[in-house]
């Protein structure tokens, strides 16, 4: 009978009692409100408390709360509704988040999700001897990234939601994946005003990878959610190369740091999707498969960087001349000249590969955008030739353009974040590795090259991050590589949080806000059918992104307009209107709406500075 009642007694006490209330409890309001429709959720509103039942959260709290006493006569349940607490507060902030999505109430989120992980652990002995465990740094660089994946999915998405991801560079993704979905092919109408692939303008068959999830949900947001799944991939490839390179785990983690709260990395989904994502992860496993003496994998994911883009080649190239400079400078090194034979066949591969697709689009599309190196064509020609010939005769002049007064400020949020770590070495072969860098981001003089908020920096990023990896490893203290990546770790995340974190909120905070304003646009925007031809402005293209033919007024001929069947404008957006009336600026929208009446549209739904939509007369009948 003693024993009977020790045993009841430790496993009905107060502590434990109060663990099983809360869990109840917090099941309950769970179930209660996941039971609400998707439109009552929202926090700032009492329709969702005027549909939720105060006696239904008790019956449910007191029926799952008697089940776990009861059970835990029979077995302990301690580690169990420790877990089941965090894991219930996780979906619950996940549905209230995605319902009433705000800076504050993410950061409270954040906060709580720190103190119930405590929680879960329990005393300080045991964090003491979790953090001491092998898998410690793991589980951080996994908490890390996957917070890095919320982060951004949660910016971008809020671009679409807030209709601020414009038809370049967003537009023109969305409806071709519409028409990959329908037909297979990348075409899209919004890109030079008439039907065309994609791939006449930048060869990207990598999008083909996007194509199965966005299958079964196609919406613009998926895009966006997978490319910051794209992004946070690149952590595997990273760790696996820290490991490679005889770094510690801890070291490791810190690299893998690094690269999260690189500005230029992060900051490189700030204008919506493209295909550059896919560079860092691919370049990092070519990397690894390089160091692992994996050949054949290596080639793989060579073949695959260069199905981004077109200019793709010119990181392969550089591995490959990085290779065999590396191979032949390592005299009594065993293997040297199979690394010099994969290294030659990599830079024959990428010149062959970019000779094909620049004849390609030189004949079929229209051409590489070779007018970004206007600043190296003395000649006035239009051939990356000229600017290797230019640097050749004069590399003063691309000393003197990598400095430029506006290139200070990208060096400095891509280098001070590295500490300076991949331009210390004595192996002088590794510079070669810095080419990306210089050519694709500084030596041009086109302005969004050498802006952490565009795309281009994503292919720079991996060769930048290699090289800090590999630098790192030729420091023989632990100790010293752990001060050097924690530097580094540390500056990146200040400059992260400082110039990324509030350029991303801004979206964020409007998403809640305004929520009311979005509602009246979204339906207007559902007044348009289906499968009917529409010309609208820039920001209102994404959401309309679904069919065939689509428009942007802003480049579209008055003739593709007014064939239309319908024509969505922003009515502020005079700049988009121009192109087809003229008159005062006051007078624009109006010129515009009269031009569209003459022939024959109506308007049939209108929000003031918002948006107008017309439909021809025959579509409203």
């Amino acid at each position: 009978m003693f024993v009977v009642k020790k045993f009841l007694k430790n496993r009905v006490s107060f502590g434990g009692g109060c663990r099983r209330l809360v869990f109840s409890w917090m099941t309950a309001v769970f179930a209660e409100y996941v039971r609400l429709p998707v439109g009552q959720r929202d926090l700032s509103s009492l329709d969702g408390l005027n549909q939720m039942s105060f006696f239904r959260v008790v019956i449910v709290t007191a029926g799952i709360f008697t089940v776990l006493c009861l059970t835990g006569i029979i077995v302990r349940t301690e580690k169990l509704e420790r877990g089941g607490i965090f894991m219930v507060f996780v979906c619950l902030a996940v549905l209230a988040l995605s319902s009433s999505l705000g800076l504050s109430f993410f950061i409270a989120c954040a906060v709580l999700l720190v103190f119930f992980c405590f929680y879960v652990i329990g005393d300080g002995a045991k964090l003491k001897k979790l953090v001491r465990r092998k898998s410690f740094p793991v589980a951080c660089t996994a908490g890390v990234t996957a917070v890095f994946f919320i982060f951004i999915s949660a910016w971008t998405v809020c671009r679409v939601r807030t209709f601020c991801a414009p038809t370049y560079d967003f537009g023109i993704f969305s409806q071709m994946f519409y028409n990959m979905r329908e037909s297979g092919f990348p075409l899209t109408t919004l890109e030079r005003d008439g039907l065309l692939s994609h791939f006449a303008v930048h060869v990207s068959p990598i999008y083909y990878l996007f194509l199965p999830v966005y299958f079964f949900f196609s919406y613009p947001e998926t895009l966006q959610i997978l490319q910051a799944g794209v992004m946070a991939s690149s952590v595997i490839p990273l760790w696996k190369l820290c490991r490679a390179r005889g770094l510690s785990e801890r070291v490791s983690a810190l690299v893998c740091g690094i690269l999260v709260f690189l500005p230029a990395f992060g900051g490189g989904a700030g204008y919506d999707l493209h295909e550059n994502c896919f560079l860092t992860p691919l370049i990092l496993w070519s990397f690894w498969g390089i160091e692992k003496k994996k050949y054949a994998l290596s080639l793989i994911f060579v073949l695959l960087t260069l199905c981004v883009k077109e200019d793709a080649a010119v990181y392969t190239c550089v591995i490959g001349l990085w290779l065999c400079a590396k191979a032949l400078l390592d005299r009594d090194r065993d293997g040297k000249w199979r690394d010099v034979a994969f290294g030659a066949a990599v830079i024959v591969v990428s010149v062959g590969w970019f000779a094909a697709v620049t004849a390609y689009l030189s004949s079929k599309g229209d051409g590489v955008m070779t007018y970004r190196y206007s600043n190296f064509m003395y000649d006035g020609s239009d051939s990356l030739l000229t600017v290797v010939k230019a640097v050749i005769m004069n590399p003063m002049k691309a000393v003197y353009e990598c400095v430029d007064s506006e290139k200070i400020k990208y060096i400095g949020f891509t280098m001070l974040p590295l500490a300076g770590i991949p331009l210390y070495t004595r192996r002088y072969e590794r510079y070669i590795l810095l080419i990306p860098y210089l050519l694709i981001n500084l030596m041009s003089d086109y302005t969004y090259q050498h802006d952490i908020f565009f795309q281009y920096s994503f292919g720079s990023t991996a060769f930048l991050v290699y090289l800090t990896v590999v630098n790192l490893a030729d420091i023989s203290s632990v100790k010293r590589q752990i001060i050097v990546s924690a530097a580094a770790l540390i500056i990146g995340a200040g400059c992260f949080f400082s110039v990324v974190v509030p350029n991303a909120c801004r979206y964020l905070s409007a998403a809640t806000e305004n929520r009311e304003y979005y509602r009246e646009i979204r339906a207007c925007l559902d007044a348009v059918p289906e499968n009917v031809s529409v010309a609208s402005t820039t920001f209102y293209t994404v959401p309309l992104s679904s069919r065939e033919v689509l428009w942007d007024v802003s480049y579209c001929s008055r003739e593709h307009l007014l064939e239309s069947e319908y024509v969505v404008v922003n009515p502020s957006d005079k700049n988009a209107m121009k192109k087809h009336v003229t008159g005062d600026e006051n007078e624009i929208f109006a010129a515009f709406e009269k031009l569209l009446k003459e022939n024959g549209f109506e308007r049939i739904c209108f929000s003031e500075g918002r948006i107008a939509v017309y439909a021809k007369a025959s579509n409203t009948n």
